[in-house]
């Protein structure tokens, strides 16, 4: 997926990807979703998710109606950081952004 946000190119076949998430709901729930967090060349973090009806990623279709859907979200660091703790274990964390103090 391509996108252009705030002027810059997104493009998720030419950045890394550095982590996959996907959600405890089933494929089948309203609710379901995945993440993968990319990295650019330039160094900035994106996240691309996609998700069904009930999720963060759904697209309305009218008032009371959505279905599945799917976006880019440009990241700082300091969000993706956040992202992966949320998401990750300690050890996919480190990979991606070195050893932390304790």
């Amino acid at each position: 997926m391509k996108k252009i946000i705030n002027g810059k190119l997104y493009d998720t076949d030419s950045a890394k990807i550095m982590a996959y998430y996907k959600s405890d709901y089933s494929v089948n729930d309203f609710h379901f979703f995945e993440e993968t967090l990319y990295k650019k060349k330039t160094g900035q973090f994106f996240l691309f998710g996609e998700g069904n009806g009930l999720s963060d990623y759904a697209e309305s279709v009218d008032v009371n109606s959505s279905r599945a859907g799917k976006k880019i979200i440009p990241l700082s660091e300091g969000e993706a950081k956040k992202w992966a703790e949320e998401r990750l274990s300690v050890d996919e964390y480190v990979d991606i952004f070195g050893e932390v103090e304790e």
